[in-house]
């Protein structure tokens, strides 16, 4: 009861202030707009909602913003002025302006003789303006009447043009928008088919809608709308004449690698798309930081191009750090370390070389864990094997090469990993980016066996065959798509991610040339080689209510089965909950599969699974300066497809009429310092819904979230999605 009576009077105290207690005698705060469409209740009022000058200052989600309230707490500016929100001011004129962007909102989008009008409802120092809207006419298009250039070849190639893909047609409503949207579409068309001269701007349009039938009539003319008959010119089609290509001296680069990069060719008839298509791909390399592709025209049908290149760094590190602790004295430090070199070999080619480790241990006792990987990767920009001829589009597939060496030493055992990657990557027109490796192969080796631990696998055939040499070689593919290119993103932005893997089925074909080992499985070299398919896909919502507020979401799903030659997902594959980016209430690795509690075998956590299921909300809020803060909740958990009839192996297993029984849960809050080119990210999770405890005791209350290993601290660089 004092628990309440405390927390009662907290909100009493932030919210006690009104948000007009700083407005000074005369001003009124706005409260809110509202649009209000008479003629047609329909109509999608955010087509001119967002056209009103002067917006309320909620900024919150859900209309609520407790740093209104924070900003009210002083009358002078001063700290709570720095860190809370200003009340929007209503403006009088501003609602004069919004009705005229209103009116001429509606006349693009084809409505005419609208008429817009406002009301306001006053309150005690607040003011709500509703905007009335009467639509007016509309005028559908019966019959267009196209006036263009007679000569050859343009008349028949617009002709072909406007009988396959135009976007006006009859039946369509006439509307300036639509007009305009037709301009730019055929006039690149247009420019792809070589008419250089050719823009927008030679098109114009006139309208009768006397008489009840409404004509309209396509003009394209020889001239642009700001210029009469006499500045008339041919609209002929061109050629590329003479292509250069410079950039600075002192920078390397092959020459052959710019003439294959490069589609605007001599003798080509010109293209939009080609002069798009290089300036694309001469970027995409990196290796320079301006990429200019400017087109003179030399005569009445030729036009050359001059690509003029400007440098940027080519060599760089990247770091990233990520850390967590909790109340049992557990620490854990992942640091990723980079060095990238973006012209290698003198021609775009990629270099990465990269340390990462994972690195667990307690202060008070001599448990640790250390990982820790090395890598290096070349990447060049071009398919290898195949000429850049091949590749028209704005993109050219890179080809990766990519070597790694990975060791872990754990209390129970020791394992190294050798892997091999041999592949393509690049951008589809729809900004995808893929990742496609027909080949991957992975070499693990165990040694340094505990004595429990070993007699663990014995009584535990799952657990046998994932913890043992192995051979991995198989296919593996990434797709990924983020409607944000900033490092990190200001505005609304949406992701999502599918990742496959496929190993051992080509192996299983050359099973009669192998050994084959006491448990049945066939070996190469004496390992037995890994037969899975593995899949996960996340997707992700970042909803931004203004600048200070936001809403973040994920969802993530995966699942790995084990066939043929496997009886198990190697563990490497499978899948583990908690850490600095997952289910913030636990450590890496310490949470599941199902109900299980933690296992004995391990000193420090390694709990994993086939199934993995994640679901996370969060809402960002900035505090002041640069710092951010944030609450955030995460459900999920991992578990097994195969397991052993037993009470361990029960607890963790799948089953799909009451998986959401044994689903795990946890709250809490972050701090950031976001300092635009990077983020610096502490999050502190506390658990509220734990499967592994007894099935009385599995929702943990306040007084629970500050005790034993009920919660954990974690340190990241940038967004957890």
């Amino acid at each position: 009861m004092k628990r309440i009576l405390i927390l009662s009077a907290l909100c009493v105290l932030l919210f006690s202030c009104s948000t007009t207690r700083v407005l000074e005698d005369g001003q009124y705060k706005l409260e809110g707009n509202e649009v209000t469409i008479i003629d047609d209740p329909l109509f999608n009022t955010s087509e001119v909602s967002n056209y009103i000058r002067q917006n309320e200052s909620s900024g919150g989600i859900l209309g609520f913003n407790p740093l209104l309230y924070v900003y009210n707490w002083s009358r002078k500016d001063g700290l709570f002025h720095k860190i809370g929100t200003a009340p929007i001011v209503y403006d009088e004129a501003s609602v004069g302006t919004s009705i005229t962007n209103i009116t001429n909102r509606l006349h693009y989008l084809g409505y005419y003789n609208c008429k817009v009008d406002s009301i306001t409802v006053r309150g005690y120092k607040t003011i709500k303006v509703n905007y009335l809207v009467t639509l007016g006419e509309r005028y559908k298009i019966e019959d267009i009447q196209f006036e263009v250039p007679e000569y050859e070849p343009f008349a028949a190639d617009f002709q072909a043009d406007t009988a396959t893909v135009t976007s006006l047609l009859k039946g369509n409503w006439l509307s300036e928008q639509l007009l305009e949207g037709e301009t730019v579409r055929s006039a690149s068309r247009m420019r792809n088919l070589g008419y250089y001269s050719l823009s927008k701007n030679n098109y114009s349009f006139e309208a009768d809608t006397l008489g009840g039938h409404t004509l309209l009539k396509y003009k394209v003319n020889e001239f642009e709308r700001s210029q009469t008959s006499a500045s008339a010119l041919p609209l002929n089609k061109y050629t590329i004449g003479k292509v250069s290509i410079s950039l600075p001296k002192d920078l390397k680069f092959r020459e052959s690698v710019l003439k294959g990069l490069n589609t605007v060719k001599p003798g080509d008839v010109y293209s939009e798309s080609a002069v798009a298509a290089t300036y694309s791909r001469l970027s995409a390399i990196k290796v320079f930081s301006g990429v200019s592709v400017e087109m003179t025209q030399a005569d009445s049908s030729t036009v050359d191009c001059s690509i003029n290149l400007s440098r940027s760094p080519v060599q760089g590190f990247k770091v990233n750090l990520e850390g967590s602790s909790n109340s049992s004295g557990l620490m854990g430090i992942s640091p990723q370390v980079s060095y990238f070199h973006k012209n290698f070999f003198h021609g775009g080619e990629w270099l990465n070389l990269g340390f990462n480790g994972d690195f667990q241990f307690k202060l008070d006792d001599d448990t640790k864990a250390i990982e820790y990987g090395i890598s290096a990767g070349m990447s060049f920009p071009r398919f290898l094997g195949l000429p850049y001829r091949l590749f028209r589009r704005s993109t050219v597939p890179r080809t990766e090469i990519n070597l790694a060496f990975n060791h872990q030493n754990r209390p129970e055992y020791t394992r190294n990993l050798v892997s091999v990657k041999y592949g393509y990557s690049g951008i589809t027109k729809h900004n995808v980016s893929y990742q496609l490796f027909p080949l991957q192969v992975n070499f693990v080796k165990l040694y340094g066996l505990d004595a429990a631990f070993s007699k663990t696998l014995s009584n535990n055939p799952y657990m046998r065959y994932s913890y043992q040499d192995h051979l991995d070689a198989g296919v593996g593919a990434l797709l990924y798509y983020n409607s944000s290119t900033e490092i990190v993103p200001t505005g609304d932005y949406y992701f999502h991610r599918l990742s496959m893997d496929v190993s051992g089925n080509v192996l299983s074909l050359f099973k009669k040339f192998m050994s084959v080992n006491s448990d049945g499985s066939y070996c190469i070299g004496g390992s037995p080689f890994a037969q899975y398919v593995r899949a996960e896909y996340s997707v992700g919502r970042t909803w931004r209510a203004d600048e200070s507020n936001a809403i973040a979401t994920r969802f993530l799903i995966g699942a790995g089965y084990a066939y043929g030659n496997s009886s198990a997902l190697p563990f490497e594959k499978q899948f583990y909950a908690g850490g600095a980016s997952s289910m913030r209430g636990w450590q890496a690795r310490a949470l599941g599969p199902g109900f299980s509690a933690g296992d004995d075998a391990f000193i420090i956590p390694s709990q994993t699974g086939d199934i993995k299921l994640e679901m996370s909300l969060e809402y960002r809020f900035k505090l002041f300066w640069k710092l951010e803060g944030a609450l955030f909740t995460d459900v999920g958990n991992v578990w097994n497809l195969k397991y052993e009839n037993t009470a361990e192996g029960r607890l963790g297993a799948f089953r799909l009429n009451d998986f959401y029984n044994s689903l795990a849960a946890d709250w809490g809050t972050g701090l950031r310092v976001n300092l635009n080119f990077i983020l610096l990210r502490v999050d502190f999770g506390m658990k509220v819904l734990d499967p592994s405890r007894d099935e009385g005791s599995r929702v943990i209350g306040p007084r629970g979230w500050l005790k034993g290993a009920n919660n954990a601290f974690h340190f990241g660089i940038g967004y957890p999605f």
